[in-house]
C-alpha cells in the first residue's frame, strides 16, 4: 500500500512512518520546509515538499496521485487561533478534496476524543479553536464519498507503547483522564489503515488492555 502521511514530523506521525514501512507499506512524507526533508527520509518515507496550508486542493493532489491511502496527522500546535483554522479545518478539508480529485479512496484523519458537537469547551478558552477546527473538518470528511476512518486519541503522552488501546462508543462521555501514549495512537493509525471494518467510524479511544488491532476490528 502506498500511503501519503500529511504532517510527517508531527509526533505520532514519527512513530507511523517506521511502522508504515516496517510492514512493506511505500510511504512518502509530507513537510512544509527544506530543512525537514532529511529527517523524514532518515524514517524510511520518500519526502514530499508542500506548505500544505497554503497549498490549493490541486497542489495537494498532485502530491497525492498514485496513492492508495492518506494519513492527516498535521496541526498548526495551538497558540494561534487564525493558523489553528487555516491548518486544522481548511488545509485538512483541502487535503479531502484533493484525495477524492486524486482517485484516493482511503483517507485516516488523526482528531481528537471530544470533536463532538456538544465537546464542551468552552468559547474563551485558548483551546476552543482546536476543538471548532477539528469538529468542522471531521464533518466534511464524513460527508465525502472517500472511504474514511476518524480516530479521535485521548490526550497524548510520550509513554512508550503497550500495543493495547480501549475503544469507547462515539457519544459516551470521555473519562475524566483520558490519555493514550503516541506510540498506541500510530499502532491504532497503522490497523485502521490495513482494516476495512474501521471505514466510516469515528473510533474515540484512551489508553487500555485490547490490541489494538482487535480494537479497530470490535
Amino acid at each position: 500500500m502506498k500511503v501519503v502521511v500529511v504532517g510527517a514530523l508531527g509526533k505520532v506521525a514519527q512513530q507511523l512512518v517506521p511502522l508504515l514501512e516496517d510492514r512493506g507499506d511505500d510511504v512518502v512524507g509530507i513537510v512544509r520546509s527544506p530543512e525537514q526533508i532529511d529527517r523524514v527520509a532518515d524514517l524510511g518515507a520518500d519526502p514530499a515538499l508542500l506548505d500544505v496550508e497554503h497549498a490549493s486542493a490541486a497542489e495537494i493532489a498532485t502530491v497525492l496521485a498514485g496513492a492508495d491511502a492518506v494519513v492527516w496527522s498535521a496541526g498548526a500546535g495551538g497558540g494561534n487561533p487564525a493558523r489553528t483554522y487555516a491548518v486544522d479545518r481548511d488545509a485538512a478539508i483541502r487535503s479531502m478534496d484533493a484525495a477524492s480529485a486524486a482517485g484516493v479512496r482511503r483517507y485516516v484523519m488523526v482528531s481528537w476524543i471530544g470533536s463532538t458537537p456538544d465537546h464542551g469547551v468552552p468559547q474563551g478558552s485558548g483551546f476552543f479553536p482546536y476543538a471548532e477546527a477539528k469538529l468542522a473538518a471531521d464533518d466534511h470528511l464524513r460527508g465525502t464519498d472517500l472511504d474514511w476512518t476518524i480516530l479521535g486519541p485521548g490526550t497524548l503522552t510520550d509513554d512508550p507503547p503497550t500495543g493495547t488501546v480501549a475503544v469507547l462508543g462515539e457519544v459516551e462521555p470521555r473519562p475524566r483522564d483520558a490519555r493514550v501514549s503516541r506510540a498506541d495512537v500510530a499502532l491504532v493509525v497503522a490497523a485502521a489503515l490495513a482494516d476495512p471494518a474501521s471505514v466510516g467510524r469515528f473510533l474515540r479511544f484512551t489508553a487500555g488492555n485490547v490490541p489494538a488491532a482487535e480494537a479497530v476490528r470490535a
